[in-house]
């Protein structure tokens, strides 16, 4: 696939899926905890996974992708020389972050979510909302050639 159809896949996935948490955590998040309604939070994610889950899915398809583009057949990824082998290795770290508090939120938390646990979501949200944050932070830092 083009290069630069890739990158666009890649910045409106990450668009919906790093915007739909900043609005779970900044707008929806302290309602529910202010008033102790899960419900709130539910909500949200009813409406929100499916589109999130694609373009997080999008972004894993066309991450790979730009990758491959970047070392053909992923050689030299792992030496660490370069920042762009250093910031895809740090994405990648992030996703298995994210994709870990995402399992343990849908089949620990969420099957149990009342008031007295709302406040264990919360610590997900708001860790995923950053790990969100992280992945567009390295993310313009690969195409800017790094930050440090």
């Amino acid at each position: 696939m083009n290069f630069k159809i890739l990158v666009l896949l890649h910045t409106l996935s990450a668009t919906i899926w790093t915007g739909g948490h900043l609005v779970l955590a900044i707008m929806v998040l302290p309602k529910a905890l202010k008033k102790r309604e899960p419900e709130l939070i539910e909500n949200f994610e009813q409406n929100f996974e499916t589109l999130g889950l694609i373009s997080l899915a999008i972004q894993i398809l066309t991450g790979l992708g730009l990758t491959w583009i970047y070392f053909p057949q992923f050689q030299g990824l792992w030496n660490l020389d370069s920042f762009l082998s250093r910031y895809i290795l740090i994405k990648l770290g992030i996703l298995l972050l994210t994709v870990t508090l995402a399992i343990h939120a849908r089949f620990f938390i969420i099957p149990n979510l009342s008031k007295e646990t709302l406040n264990q979501l919360a610590y997900h949200i708001i860790g995923v909302t950053t790990l969100a944050v992280l992945f567009v932070v390295f993310g313009v830092g690969i195409r800017l050639g790094g930050f440090i």
